[in-house]
C-alpha cells in the first residue's frame, strides 16, 4: 500500500488506537499507588498498558516520523533543540508525548517514584534521529551556539573571563581554559554542569581571539580531596537517585550538544567562513586524580590528553546500570574490542601508569610537571594545519551518519536504563556513598 505522506509543514493524524491506548494506560495508572508502593500485579498490569501504547507509538513514529518532525519545524526551516523539540511535540501530538507539566511534575519526584514518561520521550527522538532526513536537521539545530551564550558572548570577549556555577572560563594567551569547579561534590556531573559546560565551550569556539580549548578540574575543597585538582567522578548519583538527572536536559543535551561541539565545533550563522559553516578549535584534556564515568567520555572526544601520573579512568557504566554516553561508540576505536569490553562491562579501572592506558592519554607526567606539559601540548596545537587534519580526522574517525545512528539508539536505550529496576536500586545505594 502506497502511504501519501502530508504536505512540509502539515499537521499529522494520530491513529486512533494509539490514542485508545494511551488513554487506557494513562486511566489504568491513574487508578494506581505510585510505582514504589505498587505491587508486584499492579506493576505488571501498568508496564502491560504501557507497552501496548509504547508498541504503537513507535509503530506509529517508525511510519510518520518525517511528517511530524516537518510539522513541528515548518519543513525544516526552523531549528528546534531537543528539548524545544518534545515540548512542541507533545502540544501537539499529547498521545506521543507526555506534556512539559508532566515531565515537571516528575522532575519533582524521586526515581524510583517515576513513571517513565521519558521514556516515551525516547521512543520520538528515536525514530527522528534515525531520519536520514530530520536527523541530520535536528543535529544541526544541537550544534547551534545557545541564546545563553549569545547573550554573555559580548561581555566575555571584552573581559576574557565568565564565573558560572560549574564552570569557570578564562582567555589567556589565546586559550579557553575551561575549570571545572564543582569543588565539594568532585566535579560531579549534573543538568546544571551541562548547561554551564555548553555555554562555555560556545564562547570559547565563538571568540576569534581564542585560538585553543583547555578543560581540567579545579581544586577540591571535598573532604578526601581538599586542595587537590580532581578531574570528574562522572555522573552525580544522588541527583539521579533523587530524580534531578532528565533524559532530555542531561543525558541527550550532553552529548549532542557540547560533546559534539567539541567534535564538530558549533554552527554560527553568518560567521562562519564560507568553506565551512562550523567554527571549530583544537581541545586539551589534563586529568588529575581521576576521570570517571562521564569525565573519561570526555576524554574520548579531545585531540590531546594529559594525565598526571597518580590519576586512573573508569568506565563503570555495567555497575551503575546505565550506558556511558557514546563511549561505546568511541571508545573501541581507541583501545580496541577486547580492552573496551573490559572497561565498560566488566568495569576495569586503567592507572595512568599501565601501558594500556597510554590508549587513552597521550602523555602521562609527574603531577608536578602537568602545567609545563600542558603548555607544550597547547603549542603544538597551534599549527596553521591542525584545523583542517582534525576535521579530516574526525569525519573519518567519526562520520556523521554514523554518530545519528548510535544517538538514535542511545536515545531509547538509555531512557530504558533509567527506569530499570536494577539502576533504581543501585543508585540508590551508590548516593550515599563517597569516591
Amino acid at each position: 500500500m502506497t502511504t501519501t505522506l502530508p504536505a512540509p509543514g502539515a499537521a499529522v493524524t494520530v491513529w486512533p488506537s494509539l490514542t485508545e491506548a494511551a488513554r487506557r494506560a494513562d486511566d489504568l495508572v491513574a487508578t494506581l499507588p505510585p510505582p514504589g508502593s505498587r505491587s508486584p500485579e499492579q506493576r505488571a498490569a501498568a508496564a502491560t498498558a504501557k507497552d501496548a501504547a509504547r508498541a504503537l507509538r513507535a509503530r506509529f513514529l517508525d511510519a510518520h516520523a518525517d511528517a511530524v518532525y516537518d510539522h513541528l519545524t515548518d519543513g525544516r526551516t526552523r531549528s528546534l533543540r531537543i528539548a524545544e523539540l518534545v515540548e512542541a511535540a507533545a502540544t501537539a501530538h499529547p498521545e506521543l508525548l507526555p506534556s512539559a507539566e508532566r515531565i515537571a511534575a516528575e522532575r519533582r519526584l524521586p526515581q524510583a517514584d517515576k513513571e517513565g514518561h521519558e521514556i516515551d520521550q525516547g521512543i520520538f527522538l528515536r525514530a527522528v534521529l534515525r531520519s536520514p532526513r530530520a536527523g541530520p536537521h535536528l543535529l544541526d539545530a544541537m550544534l547551534r551556539p545557545t541564546p545563553r551564550a549569545l547573550r554573555l558572548l559580548p561581555e566575555f570577549r571584552r573581559t576574557g573571563v565568565l564565573q558560572l556555577e560549574a564552570v569557570r572560563l578564562e582567555r589567556r594567551d589565546g586559550v579557553a581554559r575551561l575549570t571545572m569547579c564543582r569543588d565539594d561534590c568532585l566535579n560531579a556531573e549534573d543538568n546544571q554542569q551541562v548547561d554551564d559546560m555548553e555555554t562555555a565551550v560556545d564562547l570559547a569556539l565563538l571568540d576569534p581571539d581564542v585560538t585553543t580549548g583547555l578543560l581540567r578540574g579545579g581544586e577540591m575543597t571535598h573532604p578526601r580531596y581538599r586542595g587537590k585538582r580532581v578531574f570528574s567522578a562522572g555522573i552525580n548519583l544522588k541527583n539521579l537517585s533523587s530524580g534531578d538527572i532528565s533524559l532530555v536536559d542531561f543525558l541527550l543535551r550532553r552529548e549532542l550538544g557540547y560533546l559534539h561541539k567539541i567534535v564538530r565545533g558549533v554552527l554560527a550563522d553568518g560567521s562562519a567562513p564560507w568553506h565551512s559553516p562550523h567554527v571549530e578549535k583544537p581541545w586539551v584534556a589534563a586529568v588529575d586524580g581521576f576521570a570517571i564515568g562521564g569525565g573519561c567520555q570526555l576524554l574520548l572526544v579531545f585531540d590531546h590528553v594529559i594525565a598526571a601520573s597518580d590519576s586512573y579512568f573508569s568506565l563503570p557504566a555495567a555497575k551503575e546500570g546505565i550506558v556511558p554516553g557514546a563511549a561505546n561508540f568511541r571508545l573501541g576505536r581507541f583501545t580496541g574490542p577486547r580492552l573496551s569490553r573490559q572497561i565498560v562491562l566488566e568495569g576495569r579501572r586503567l592507572w595512568a601508569t599501565e601501558p594500556d592506558a597510554r590508549l587513552v592519554a597521550d602523555e602521562v607526567v609527574e603531577p608536578h610537571d602537568m602545567d609545563a606539559a600542558i603548555e607544550r601540548s597547547l603549542a603544538r596545537l597551534g599549527g596553521e594545519a591542525v584545523l583542517a587534519n582534525r576535521r579530516m580526522l574526525n569525519l573519518a574517525d567519526e562520520p556523521p551518519d554514523a554518530f545519528r545512528a548510535y544517538m538514535a539508539e542511545f536515545a531509547l536505550q538509555q531512557a530504558l536504563r533509567l527506569y530499570g529496576e536494577d539502576v533504581i536500586h543501585k543508585v540508590g545505594r551508590f548516593a550515599g556513598r563517597s569516591v
